[in-house]
């Protein structure tokens, strides 16, 4: 029997099965490696533990994702908090949307901010309605470096960045995030969940990526 590194409560165990990490399991073949994940996930240890390469967020009930602008993500976003914050997993906490901060003389908008209270850091999401474009990732990268130096506390993490968009473009992150020295992920979502058979495949191919 494998017991994992801490002890979850009832309410993490639901949280990790209406996030299919169960399914994720069942179809591993490395089950030591899968529940060392789920600790991670529960109380994890550093930004790579906190953060998913995909989302799912059916609980919106979109009917033509297609369609569906920013604004209008988001504001579906803050008004399902309880489910989305469940996707996103364990110590977030909600600050604000639509963050005003001050670059020079010039006002910009962050999407949405948390606090992770077991990392003791700011997480900065910022939303997309289309594949991943340089000019995002280089726009995330400056509202960290913001929070970095005017936000974050004595006692604080440095900010994380997490840019969510409809596709991603790895080559392209891959290049746009080489030479940063903040945490900056790019992940993907979905507004409907996939039939049985994609999703099965989606998980193994998950799996596949994270051995």
């Amino acid at each position: 029997m494998l017991i994992l590194k801490t002890q979850p409560s009832v309410k993490e165990l639901k949280r990790q099965i209406d996030t299919l990490t169960f399914e994720r399991i069942g179809l591993s073949e490395n089950h030591k490696n899968s529940f060392d994940e789920i600790a991670n996930k529960i109380q994890p240890q550093q930004a790579t533990d906190l953060v998913k390469s995909h989302y799912f967020f059916e609980f919106l009930n979109v009917g033509q994702p297609h369609l569906i602008e920013e604004s209008e993500l988001e504001q579906a976003l803050v008004s399902h908090l309880q489910q989305f914050i469940t996707e996103l997993g364990n110590g977030f906490c909600f600050e604000a949307r639509q963050k005003r901060i001050l670059i020079g003389d010039e006002y910009y908008f962050i999407d949405l901010v948390f606090y992770h209270r077991i990392l003791k850091c700011h997480v900065l999401v910022e939303l997309k309605t289309e594949i991943a474009k340089h000019e995002h990732i280089g726009q995330l990268k400056s509202y960290l470096q913001h929070y970095k130096k005017n936000v974050q506390e004595e006692n604080d993490n440095p900010p994380v960045g997490i840019l969510l968009v409809t596709n991603q473009n790895k080559t392209l992150v891959e290049y746009a995030i080489a030479d940063s020295d903040l945490d900056i992920f790019v992940s993907k979502y979905q507004l409907q969940l996939p039939d049985k058979a994609k999703l099965e495949a989606f998980i193994n191919n998950e799996l596949k990526n994270t051995k």
